[in-house]
């Protein structure tokens, strides 16, 4: 499908954060959410975390810029049919990024029924 105008497809990863229990949410540290089209070096990538995960930051850490959590528009848009599918892979992208943050792998993303 064509990508969601902007403002529809920021207004979905604001409701996938919303849905992130408050507990979680509360323990994002330094931690930015953006929207952009594609990855340059990976187009068909959905979401990408950037950053050092809580699980790395040692007693140094300190002075950081955010870590970033980026979501893809027209990549998410580009592998859904309707605006339904583009809901639930951006709250899977946003959800799955979040726990990058928390230090979880992608195996055990995968493990988590998280892919």
């Amino acid at each position: 499908m064509n990508p969601l105008p902007l403002p529809r497809f920021e207004e979905l990863v604001a409701d996938a954060l919303d849905g992130v229990p408050a507990e979680l949410m509360a323990l994002l540290d330094n931690v930015v959410v953006l929207v952009e089209d594609r990855d340059a070096d990976e187009p068909d990538l959905l979401g990408v975390y950037d950053g050092y995960a809580l699980t790395e930051r040692g007693w140094d850490y300190g002075g950081a810029l955010p870590d970033r959590i980026m979501i893809y528009r027209a990549a998410i848009c580009d592998i859904c049919d309707d605006e339904e599918q583009v809901v639930e892979e951006v709250t899977i992208t946003v959800v799955h990024e979040i726990a990058h943050h928390f230090g979880i792998d992608d195996d055990r993303l995968h493990a988590l029924g998280w892919s």
